[in-house]
């Protein structure tokens, strides 16, 4: 069994999803958002991400940690700040020495509900059916969960390559 932390970054609201696998079977161990005053100046609401993170690295000791990929708007200043969130959540689980993958936005819909072009609802519906028990009080821990479900699957794949495995 391996538990996995899956993180959807961004500078208002960080979502994150913590899963146990166990060969295709996967358990939904907790979930959440680490929220940050929009009215406090960057650094500090950075510094309140990387803590939250970092209490939630030490609590649920993930072996593996995977973050969404941040798309490009606009908007380049928010862009700029959801960058600076996203460096936050890939830095604090390498530090911990834990191996972290990054995936965009179309993979993990394509691995949770079988197509790239998904809605937040059919990602957060199909969530709720692959992990029964996930509380889900905001759609950022529902993508965070996706992204720890995308690597789970990805993972598996990986796995089976790697040990010469044949796939039907």
């Amino acid at each position: 069994m391996v538990r996995l932390l899956g993180i959807d970054p961004g500078l208002r609201f960080t979502g994150w999803g913590v899963i146990d696998v166990d060969g295709n079977r996967l358990c939904h161990v907790a979930d959440g958002v680490i929220a940050t005053d929009g009215d406090a100046a960057v650094p500090d609401r950075l510094r309140r991400l990387h803590d939250a993170l970092l209490d939630l690295v030490r609590v649920h000791a993930p072996a593996e940690a995977a973050v969404e990929e941040t798309y490009v708007n606009r908007n380049g200043a928010s862009t700029l700040k959801l960058g600076y969130a996203r460096g936050v959540a890939l830095l604090v689980p390498a530090l911990a020495g834990i191996g972290v993958s990054e995936y965009g936005a179309m993979a993990v819909k394509r691995a949770v509900v079988g197509t790239g072009a998904a809605s937040k609802d059919q990602v957060e519906m199909m969530v709720r059916r692959l992990l029964p028990g996930a509380t889900i009080r905001r759609a950022d821990a529902s993508d965070a969960l996706a992204v720890a479900i995308c690597h789970a699957h990805h993972r598996a794949s990986a796995l089976r390559v790697m040990a010469g495995t044949r796939m039907a």
